[in-house]
């Protein structure tokens, strides 16, 4: 399948800031506006940014959807930033103007909750999208690595990266093997969210990337286990396993932790898998662009994406 990429974005370009999950503070807003401002971009603020809905909602799910719908649409806005995710984003998929998205392809970035937008635009919209790190959530307070990579991806021609991750943080080697296929995935409770819904994340001959954040170790088994019972497992290329912040059992009580589930739910299905990639819910972060190709060699622990 080939995939509309969003023109890359060039110093001055403005950018559509909206919140299609959760609601910030003022404060944070307007630290997230700046902080934009001094990457290059100039700055379309959506009401969304102004909401507080039931105290975990940026605006009623209408709201949200007419707001997204209207950012592709405008002329004036080259890409779309997601304020920060929360909860929310699944509200939103059977009302976006998925066809008007297709006629006006623009990049899109965000994580987490977003991950719910990211599979719909995909595979509605055949939109590549960029699971990259959020303004009021992380680029605040981010790090030099985490704003240069996600620059890099949004203002940089397309081309081969071989992707490291910062400082000393090794990738591991779960299944030796290569494997190559569009990059796919994001948070893994969103995607097993989506199961037995139109919006269901296809699999079928593509990388998987999977992360999470504060969910205990049998969450997570469950989860797995009900992508592998969905055949998820069964009919990718590769995987590639991100962070997994703050995804420990209680103090004090026996549990499996994720590096055995994945042991014992993935590497049975003996596809190239490699983990502790550094993208998802820490700093620094790697940005991905979804919709690109990726090259997975586990056997040594690397892996390039490219158009």
């Amino acid at each position: 399948m080939d995939y509309n990429h969003g023109k890359l974005l060039n110093k001055g370009d403005t950018v559509g800031l909206t919140a299609p999950a959760g609601p910030v503070k003022a404060d944070k807003l307007e630290a997230a506006i700046n902080v934009i401002k001094e990457m290059g971009f100039e700055v379309e603020i959506g009401q969304t940014c102004f909401v507080n809905y039931g105290g975990y909602l940026a605006g009623p799910p209408e709201l949200r959807a007419r707001e997204l719908n209207a950012m592709f649409a405008n002329p004036n806005i080259s890409a779309i930033f997601c304020l920060r995710g929360g909860y929310g984003s699944p509200q939103l998929l059977h009302m976006l103007d998925y066809e008007l998205i297709f006629r006006h392809p623009k990049l899109f970035i965000g994580y987490s909750d977003i991950t719910a937008l990211h599979i719909a635009l995909q595979q509605q919209s055949k939109l590549a999208t960029i699971h990259g790190p959020m303004p009021a959530s992380d680029l605040i307070e981010a790090d030099e690595f985490t704003k240069a990579h996600l620059q890099n991806v949004l203002m940089h021609p397309r081309q081969l990266r071989v992707m490291k991750n910062p400082g000393e943080k090794q990738i591991g080697c779960l299944v030796p093997g290569f494997a190559q296929g569009i990059l796919t995935g994001g948070n893994l409770t969103l995607i097993t969210s989506l199961l037995g819904t139109p919006y269901e994340i296809e699999t079928k001959g593509k990388i998987l990337f999977l992360e999470d954040i504060a969910e205990e170790p049998y969450k997570i088994d469950r989860m797995l286990t009900q992508l592998a019972l969905a055949g998820k497992f069964s009919d990718v290329a590769g995987i590639i396993l991100g962070t997994w912040t703050n995804c420990t059992s209680k103090e004090g009580q026996e549990s499996f932790q994720v590096e055995d589930l994945f042991e014992k739910i993935i590497a049975p299905y003996n596809k190239p898998t490699i983990y502790n990639v550094q993208a998802g819910h820490c700093k620094p972060a790697l940005t991905l662009p979804f919709g690109e190709v990726a090259y997975v060699d586990a056997t040594n622990k690397t892996f390039l994406l490219g158009v």
